[in-house]
Order: structure tokens, then C-alpha cells, then sequence
């Protein structure tokens, strides 16, 4: 395999990182807004509002989700229309069908993103996905390109580092990636810079490595100090915000409950985010079938699943819930749901990283201040968060494994293989028609996906035990014939015959992590990348969702389109376009398998190869790369 890297430079599109001087006031991010946690990071009593928080069952959605699903339902249909009309499906008025049937929400589709779990690998990758729907970003919307879809959907979820770049894109006033990237103050995206050694000086964040120790041990400390469980989740949670979040001190007072009291949030202009992650005690091991799936929403924390089914509100986290409700003697809390903590209880299994400390080549500064927080935690809650106290306490007795306990701790949301977030999006009261799951795992030997994701939900979803809870999920092959049949290296449709499964399921749009125009197979714990190398990875996330700017196939605008209105065809009634027959022959999984185990994987470049260098970049050979991700791949595919 070619070495990563070679002399040259990537400038391409919204991906030029030369010519800085003259960046756009459309680059540039947003002002932040609602720093509202009353105490900095450290949860605070506040009074209770007038109607007391409780606990609600997971039988339905939420009033709030409700509400807001009314308005985004809404919101969705101009741009939809737009969309459809873009891709252009051959001898079908795709606009004339959304206009015909806008009067009834339950016809029109309802579309979700999700992005994978895989660490800067992910969230850069993803980057790419979310840049070509985004219909805001330069040239998305020429031909052969897919700007529009992001506006069209109703859901993105994300998870370890595609919860990453959810909570960046939305803590930042839902920015684009362009803006992100090329932010003229280079506050956020500086990942040159490792989370071990932090910002820059000179910079919002005004720091140099022992300042930014120091910054996240005294807010740690803080909590601690109030009365708070910590552990090696808020430390990286607290990091973790200094490289995502455009505020000062890593905007230590932003939480994730605040996403919904923001004006594009409430006047439904976005998708709802969710993030997830796992329930799981100190020191046991996870399997799929045994695992409570927890989500992270702008109005609620909790789990569809039969075990404790039911939702906090977000906003209270950390008040003393107590067989779901909230005694008149208790104050609530406020300020838990640090949204950098939220998305560290997404990745808590780069706390493992964390814990190898010795072996990273990283400053002594970030080797003594770890060191210094292992020596003060507990070594059994190394890769937990905590979420002491717990809220579902006394809640459901008879199927919650938590209900006696007063701690609850979760895990990294891929931990149970499902490294795709697709859980939130498959629960039957969403009615979810299909599901563009951009995959960034580092299933192979090389870092590439090979379907494990997708095999752990269908597998679960098909468990006698009930864990499902009334989910379905469409079939899927086993991971090699995923490699065998060339399934990870190209689109592919799952579930295009509804007929075929008991309950309707999601038609799966599968968007695996594939070389384009850059080896995007880097480790899931590499921690630092130049902004020639990050641009790289997000233009080849752009050129897989693409497909090239449909190069690869001409038609692949019109087959998204077709599987946009899959669904909403058979709900209609509405013949199938002859095009959309094509297409589904062309990419929808046929059934075969081939079992037999596949040959090293170590795919070719699909165009021509675009590799960076600016003044040594940090991604490495694969030889190189690899000795720190065997740390984890024991464990867990990520």
C-alpha cells in the first residue's frame, strides 16, 4: 500500500486551507448563544419551576418531541421539494408529489442521518457527509451533488466521534462545516493541536498546555468539591470542548438541554439531534442482547428499551428523582448536562487512551496531569461516566436493572457493537422511512467498516429476549460477505422490499468509509491531524457520499431520490418509477451472502489520489498508525 502521505497540498471547494486572508463572512461562525448552566460546570440547586419535573414512560413520544415534529414536518417540504426536484428523477414530477401530498405529514418521508462512532476519523469523515447535504455549502447544490438532504431530514444521530460533530455543529448554532473549518479566529476543528496539548495561545481560549490542565482540573475539582461522582469522562469531556465548542474556557457553561432553546432549534429549521450511549456498571462486560441503549435528545435523556423505559427531562439531570418523581423536599438541579460531558459519555471509551497514557507520544505536561486524575479515580470506573444520581431510581422495579441502585453509569455508545446510531431512529414511534447511515468504523485489520454495526442491530432486533421492544430492522449479510461482496467499499440499499419483514422496517441507505481521494483508514485513537490532512478526510467523506459528484455513477442523485421516496411511494399508492426500478436493482442487497473468510482488505483509490502535507502532517504510515489502536480492537470494533 502506498505510504499516507506524499508533497502535496489539498485545496479544493470549501476545502482550501491556503488562502486564509480571504475567507468569507459566510465562513465565519456564529456568535454563541445561551450559556445557560447557573454554575459553570458544576451542577447547581435552583428552584423548580412551577410544574415539578418527572419521569415519563417511553410508550410515546415526549409532548415536546410532538410539537416541534409539527413545525419541522413543516419546515422540511420546501426543501424536499427542492431536493427532489434537483436529482431529477426521469418521467416523474417528484416536486408535483410532495406538493400533492404536503397537506399530510404521515405521507411525506421522513428522513434520518446517522453518523458512526470512530473517533477525529469519524468526525471527520462524517464532516464530509453532513458538508454534501448541507444545501448552505458552495457548489452542493450543482449537479451530481446532494445539498438539500440535510434540510430535508428530521433526525441526525450521532455517536462517540459522530456525536462529536453533532455537538459541534449544534452547540455552534448549528454551523456549517465550512464554517467550522475555516473559523478566521481558529478556535475550533484545531486538531493539529492534540487534546493532550490544547489550544493555542493567542487564541479565545488563551492557553498554553499547563493553563489548560489547570482550567479542567479546577472545573472537575469543582463538581467534586459540590458533591458529584467524577471520572475520566469529565476530564475528557472537559477537553474535548476546548477542540468542538467556540467559547471561552470550552464553553464550560453550555449544556446540551440549551440546543432547545435556541432560535433555530425552535423554529424547527433543524434536525433533531440525538446522541448515544450505553448503560453498563463498572467492570461488567457488554454484549448487544444485554444492553440498555440510552439517547441523549435536546428535551430528554432515556431508553426505548423494556428494562427502564422511560425519559428524564434532560434540563434536571442531576436533581434526586425517586420512583419518577421529584419530592416536594428536594430542590432540582440544573447545569448536569454539560454538552462537552454529553458528548464525552458518547466516547467514554477513549478513556482508555487516556489510561495507556505512558505509551502516547504526547507532551510530559498531559503525561503528569493524567497520572495525577488516574491516581485520584477509581480504576474500575476508568471508561464510565456518571450520572450519580441516578433518575431512574425506584423507576419500573420489575424490569429495570438500575431501579435500586442510586448510580448510574454509561459507556461509549458503540461498546455493544452498534456503531452506528441507528437505535433512536428505528423506534416505531418515530416512523422513520429511511436512514442514511454514513459508516466510519475501523472494523478490518486496516481501519475499515465491514458491516459489524449493522449486523449488531439486526441481530438485536431479532433477540427473543425482548430487548428490541417492537423495533425492526431490515436483513443484513454477515460481516464477510459485507467484504466478499464489496458491500463496505460502495453504497448499498437494506430493507428495499418492505414486504419481506413482518413490520415495515427503515430502508437503510449504508454509506461506508471508503478511499476516494484520501486514505481515510487512520486509527480510531490517533489524536492529532493538519489542516491539509483534515481537509483531506472531509473532501473524501464529500466524494462517498457523492459518489464522486456522482462520477462513479451518473445516476446516484436520482437512486437517493429514489430511496428518499420509497417509503412514501408504497404508503401512497404511487407506482415506482421505472428509474427507481433501476436503481433498486442497481444497489438494494440482493440476498446472497459468502461467508467464507475474505482476503486482507485494502481497497484502491476510487479517483485520483489527493494526499497532504503542511509542515509534517500527524496522520502516519498504516504501519505506524497501528500500534495504538491495538490497544482497543481486542476489546471492541469501533
Amino acid at each position: 500500500m502506498k505510504d499516507l502521505l506524499r508533497t502535496a497540498t489539498v485545496c479544493v471547494l470549501a476545502w482550501c486551507v491556503a488562502a486564509s486572508d480571504d475567507i468569507s463572512a459566510l465562513s465565519q461562525l456564529h456568535p454563541r448563544a445561551l450559556p445557560n448552566a447557573p454554575n459553570g460546570y458544576t451542577p447547581d440547586t435552583q428552584d423548580c419551576p412551577p410544574t415539578r419535573p418527572t419521569i415519563r414512560s417511553a410508550a410515546r413520544l415526549s409532548p415536546n418531541e410532538s410539537s416541534w415534529l409539527d413545525i419541522r414536518r413543516n419546515r422540511t417540504i420546501q426543501p424536499m421539494r427542492d431536493f427532489l426536484s434537483r436529482a431529477n428523477i426521469p418521467d416523474f414530477d417528484a416536486s408535483g408529489f410532495i406538493t400533492r401530498n404536503s397537506q399530510n405529514a404521515s405521507a411525506l418521508p421522513n428522513i434520518g442521518i446517522a453518523l458512526s462512532g470512530g473517533g477525529w476519523r469519524a468526525l471527520m469523515n462524517g464532516a464530509g457527509a453532513i458538508q454534501a447535504f448541507d444545501s448552505r455549502e458552495e457548489n452542493s447544490t450543482t449537479p451530481g451533488h446532494l445539498g438539500g438532504l440535510l434540510q430535508s431530514a428530521i433526525y441526525l444521530s450521532g455517536l462517540s466521534g459522530g456525536g462529536w460533530l453533532t455537538g459541534s455543529i449544534y452547540i455552534n448554532n448549528f454551523s456549517t462545516i465550512s464554517q467550522l473549518m475555516n473559523d478566521p479566529s481558529k478556535t475550533v476543528w484545531r486538531f493539529e493541536n492534540s487534546i493532550f496539548e490544547g489550544p493555542d495561545r493567542g487564541s479565545v481560549q488563551l492557553f498554553d498546555s499547563a493553563d489548560y490542565f489547570k482550567t479542567i482540573e479546577d472545573q472537575v475539582s469543582d463538581k467534586k468539591d459540590a458533591g458529584y461522582n467524577t471520572s475520566l469522562t469529565d476530564y475528557w469531556g472537559r477537553a474535548l470542548s476546548f477542540q468542538l465548542i467556540n467559547a471561552t474556557d470550552g464553553g464550560v457553561d453550555y449544556t446540551w438541554s440549551s440546543i432547545a432553546q435556541t432560535d433555530s432549534f425552535i423554529n424547527a429549521d433543524t434536525p433533531y439531534p440525538i446522541l448515544v450511549a450505553d448503560g453498563r456498571a463498572p467492570g461488567d462486560t457488554i454484549v448487544s442482547i444485554n444492553t440498555t441503549v440510552y439517547e441523549f435528545n435536546p428535551f430528554e435523556f432515556g431508553t426505548w428499551d423494556p428494562t427502564t423505559f422511560g425519559f428524564a427531562p434532560l434540563e434536571y439531570l442531576g436533581s434526586n428523582f425517586s420512583s419518577g418523581v421529584l419530592y416536594d423536599s428536594d430542590s432540582c438541579v440544573r447545569g448536569f448536562d454539560s454538552a462537552g460531558y454529553i458528548m464525552g459519555t458518547s466516547s467514554s471509551l477513549f478513556n482508555q487512551f487516556l489510561v495507556q497514557i505512558e505509551d502516547q507520544d504526547i507532551p510530559d505536561v498531559a503525561k503528569d496531569f493524567v497520572s495525577f486524575i488516574l491516581e485520584r479515580i477509581d480504576r474500575d470506573s476508568d471508561d464510565i461516566a456518571d450520572y450519580t444520581p441516578n433518575p431512574f431510581y425506584g423507576f419500573h422495579n420489575s424490569t429495570s436493572p438500575t431501579a435500586q441502585s442510586r448510580r448510574l453509569t454509561l459507556v461509549d455508545g458503540g461498546e455493544d457493537l452498534q456503531n452506528i446510531p441507528l437505535h433512536p431512529q428505528i423506534q416505531p414511534e418515530r416512523n422513520v422511512d429511511v436512514i442514511f447511515a454514513v459508516d466510519s468504523s475501523a472494523d478490518t485489520a486496516n481501519f475499515w467498516p465491514n458491516g459489524t454495526s449493522l449486523v449488531a442491530t439486526y441481530e438485536r432486533s431479532l433477540n427473543a429476549s425482548g430487548i428490541a421492544n417492537r423495533t425492526a430492522f431490515p436483513a443484513v449479510p454477515d460481516t464477510n460477505s459485507f467484504v466478499n461482496l464489496g458491500l463496505n467499499n460502495r453504497p448499498t440499499f437494506f430493507g428495499c422490499n418492505s414486504s419481506n419483514t413482518s413490520s415495515i422496517t427503515p430502508l437503510i441507505v449504508y454509506l461506508p468509509n471508503s478511499p476516494y481521494v484520501f486514505h481515510s483508514n487512520v486509527s480510531t485513537f490517533t489524536p492529532s491531524y493538519d489542516e491539509a490532512t483534515r481537509a483531506g478526510f472531509v473532501r473524501n467523506g464529500y466524494e462517498v457520499a457523492t459518489m464522486g459528484n456522482a462520477t462513479a455513477d451518473t445516476q446516484w442523485p436520482v437512486c437517493v431520490a429514489c430511496a428518499v421516496l420509497s417509503r412514501s411511494l408504497e404508503r401512497t399508492g404511487t407506482d415506482v418509477p421505472s428509474a427507481c426500478q433501476q436503481c433498486f436493482q442497481r444497489y438494494c442487497w440482493d440476498g446472497r451472502t459468502q461467508s467464507t473468510a475474505p482476503p486482507p482488505y485494502d481497497p484502491p483509490f476510487k479517483g485520483a489520489e489527493e494526499v497532504a502535507t503542511s509542515g509534517g502532517a500527524s496522520v502516519k504510515s498504516r504501519s505506524e498508525r497501528s500500534s495504538i489502536a491495538v490497544m482497543m480492537l481486542a476489546a471492541v470494533a469501533v
